[in-house]
């Protein structure tokens, strides 16, 4: 099998919000406007296509460069998922007569994502806050924002089409079929077939970087993602024989045998971590001893730069299980660990003995043990010098063996509240 195309594409950290750079054509008649989420244009003889319109701010930017290609009417805009990175652009994009077509499970997505918005917001705030903020200065200063209202607003969806399964849409000598893959990012995900051109617009549905094991459920808090659904979602894209993956973020996936090598290798690769769980589960090991122990053979060596195997296994667990591990009375009530951490630093005889241990676990490179000790003290003394230096100690030596988005701006915001 060919080296896993994830060791040559951009990384999570690469991701950014649209600039002016010009649209790119990426297949005839297929432009690409790169952004916190990719947007695409397709040109017809009778109007144009839109596939995704990135955040607010950037509806007006994806919307100026494809102006410049073709300023003919938007007859459609095609949703791959609810996310505002992709929806949160389409009152820049539509225009009065624009078909907005969405997957029929919309309104639920929706609605769960309206009713824990502030939640949400606030658990991703630390991944990606900065790049947000300079993507909405960007759109303040630019002359396309003017007059578009406030940057920091998302378009609200309201699809005028719907579907199930299938939709079909042709337009100009162009077809478009529309599958709904419920295992993808969300479950009103869907992609976009041209099977006259052996183009699939995937958006998402792998989750953010191609090649990666996918996230099961993420750090701002989502309703689990079904690791079953997730690789009948998976065949349904490798079983229409691609040329061309236009995905989510950065380049085309191009040549139908990479396409399907890459799809076997990820479906393989789930399908292995759920059964590994499934089989530790009936075994009777617990869920931390399995994300310790379940790791992907070479062959399936798929990259965790946005989920990891460890964590989906814990997500199959929890998804399978629920909230109660069976390895402590405690779990069931209110009184968390931290409720005693006073006795233990009581017992220890004060907080610089907890800490002298928990220094001695960081030179062990023993990060994650110094850490649990680190918060016992901090428990008790939240101001303590030793004790943070700890915690930024331990959290730098798990960021240097991290390659995962999520974690690493985790681990620099840790380490940025212990040293401030």
């Amino acid at each position: 099998m060919n080296e896993p195309l994830y060791l040559s594409r951009p990384g999570g950290a690469d991701i950014a919000a649209a600039t002016d750079a010009p649209a790119v054509e990426v297949a005839p008649g297929i432009w690409m406007s790169e952004g916190l989420s990719n947007s695409y244009l397709l040109t017809t003889d009778e109007g144009r296509i839109v596939v995704n319109t990135g955040m607010g701010f950037e509806g007006p930017t994806h919307r100026a460069k494809y102006d410049a290609v073709d300023d003919s009417p938007v007859r459609h805009v095609l949703l791959t998922q609810g996310h505002y990175d992709h929806v949160g652009g389409i009152d820049a994009m539509r225009d009065p007569e624009s078909e907005i077509v969405a997957q029929g499970n919309w309104a639920a997505w929706r609605a769960d994502n309206e009713r824990l918005n502030a939640f949400r917001s606030s658990n991703a705030a630390f991944a990606w806050m900065d790049a947000i903020v300079a993507a909405m200065e960007h759109a303040r200063a630019r002359s396309v924002g003017e007059g578009a209202g406030d940057v920091t607003s998302q378009s609200v969806l309201e699809p005028t089409i719907t579907f199930d399964d299938r939709h079909t849409i042709e337009l100009g000598g162009r077809r478009l079929e529309l599958i709904a893959t419920p295992g993808g990012e969300t479950t009103d995900s869907m992609i976009i077939w041209l099977p006259d051109e052996g183009v699939c617009l995937c958006g998402n549905v792998f989750g953010a970087l191609f090649g990666h094991i996918p996230n099961l459920v993420t750090m701002r808090g989502d309703r689990y993602r079904d690791a079953l659904t997730v690789i009948e979602s998976i065949e349904i894209v490798r079983g229409l024989g691609a040329e061309v993956l236009l995905t989510g973020h950065f380049e085309p996936v191009r040549g139908a045998d990479v396409i399907d090598a890459e799809l076997t290798r990820l479906r393989d690769a789930v399908l292995f971590v759920h059964d590994a769980t499934v089989a530790g589960m009936d075994a009777g090991r617990d869920v931390r001893s399995l994300m310790r122990e379940i790791s992907l053979p070479p062959d399936l060596e798929v990259g965790e730069g946005y989920g990891k195997v460890s964590w989906d296994v814990r997500a199959i667990w929890e998804n399978y299980a629920g909230w109660f591990h069976h390895e402590s009375t405690t779990e069931l009530y209110d009184t968390p660990a931290s409720s005693v951490h006073s006795d233990l630093v009581e017992l220890a005889g004060g907080v610089d003995a907890i800490v002298e241990r928990a220094v001695e676990k960081v030179f062990a490179d023993e990060p994650l043990e110094a850490i649990h000790l680190a918060e016992i003290a901090l428990t008790v003394d939240p101001g303590h010098v030793g004790a943070r230096a700890v915690m930024a100690d331990a959290h730098g030596q798990l960021l240097e063996r991290s390659e995962n988005f999520w974690e690493t701006a985790w681990l620099r915001r840790q380490i940025a509240k212990a040293t401030r």
